[in-house]
């Protein structure tokens, strides 16, 4: 039999976003991303590089470990908190993990693009959209 063609339009009108599933990928790998972070405040505080790269890479493969073969939570930021040579408090550690820290432009990216092609194309093909369809910006 022939194979249907899928288009882009048949995949985001059958896609399910689920939060509470984004939140948990982002507690999970989150961590691993600030490490580069981590290890700059470190060395800006007069810690060696050589040595912190070295703990936060022991500290991140433990943590992998975790997650990947035993199922378990990300535990990274505890292990660099809890590491006296590592000179990064846990609270400094957690404000560094706020998502928006990772994004760059695509905030805003993300509205020049709904203003420059999806609202001219809304606008041009309104008589188009009936009552009963939904389109949220």
């Amino acid at each position: 039999h022939d194979a249907l063609p899928i288009s882009v339009v048949d995949i985001l009108i059958t896609s399910v976003v689920y939060p509470n599933m984004i939140a948990r990928h982002l507690q999970q790998e989150l961590p691993f991303m600030a490490t580069e972070t981590v290890l700059m405040d470190a060395v800006k505080r007069g810690a060696d590089r050589q040595e912190i790269h070295e703990r936060i890479r022991r500290h991140s493969v433990a943590a992998a470990a975790r997650v990947k073969e035993e199922g378990l939570d990300n535990d990274l930021v505890d292990r660099l908190a809890a590491d006296d040579g590592i000179p990064v408090t846990r609270e400094e550690i957690l404000a560094i993990l706020r998502p928006e820290n990772f994004v760059g432009r695509a905030p805003e990216q993300t509205r020049e693009y709904l203003a420059e092609i999806v609202e001219p194309l809304l606008a041009a093909n309104a008589a188009a959209i009936t009552d009963g369809d939904e389109i949220t910006l």
